[in-house]
């Protein structure tokens, strides 16, 4: 989507910084964005209604930020430096997946501003699902599938669900009406609208990126068919 497209934009600001960063191995900063992603789903979960909680929930939506600059670096350090690696960029996808789960269902479970941890493990697995499109499309054609409600757009929508919730709090924003139904036993507030969302976009991607693999797999099938088992004995 949208935010997709702003990542070239993204890779010339960071430039200067990455060549700051000499040869350094991309790995280092995969593994840094690890506890700092953790750390923003602790103060999620933990995070109270109070003035103190909403400070934590800002704080969160930082920490996420952060990491998320982390996880945008290593990858252009790898290209920058010559350190491209299979095992580094399976690393980064693996880690990835499990903060994209860990955020959501920190924030699903938290009970103050959540409380349905079902809905929140519902929509991590809708997310990790939408994200087996594409790695998998990956796999069988060699192509990324970026399609759908990427990684880029949930982040930044879950970056601003926490912020905007804190900060709505800290000026006296503090009662919200009933979700909608299915989900009218949760409170219309940002962090339950952006779990449904994740929810939902999860879903719409499957779908999305499934249709459009099936288009790129069956055109290469057609144009480079495999071989086929026992082919050359019957022949």
């Amino acid at each position: 989507m949208a935010l997709e497209q702003l990542r070239k934009r993204w890779e010339s600001i960071a430039s200067p910084l990455v060549s700051g960063l000499g040869r350094t191995n991309p790995a280092v900063l995969t593994w840094l964005a690890l506890p700092i992603g953790v750390a923003a789903s602790f103060l999620a979960f933990t995070a109270p209604k109070s003035d103190t909680g909403a400070l934590m929930l800002i704080g969160a939506a930082l920490l996420i930020t952060f990491s998320m600059i982390l996880d945008g670096l290593d990858g252009q350090l790898a290209r920058q430096t010559g350190q491209v690696t299979r095992w580094g960029d399976y690393l980064d996808h693996t880690l990835d997946r499990l903060l994209d789960a860990m955020w959501v269902i920190a924030i699903a479970s938290s009970v103050a501003w959540v409380n349905d941890p079902v809905l929140g493990w519902a929509a991590a697995w809708f997310t990790l699902l939408g994200s087996y499109m594409g790695t998998q499309a990956q796999a069988v054609s060699g192509g990324r599938n970026y399609r759908g409600f990427s990684r880029a757009d949930r982040t930044i929508l879950t970056i601003a669900a926490l912020a905007l919730t804190g900060i709505f709090w800290l000026i006296g924003v503090q009662d919200y009406s009933s979700a909608p139904i299915p989900f009218d036993h949760l409170e219309m507030n940002p962090l339950s609208v952006i779990v449904i969302v994740s929810g939902l976009g999860g879903i719409y991607t499957f779908f999305v990126r499934y249709s459009q693999a099936r288009k790129e797999i069956i055109a290469l099938d057609q144009e480079q068919p495999l071989a086929q088992p026992n082919q050359d004995e019957s022949e």
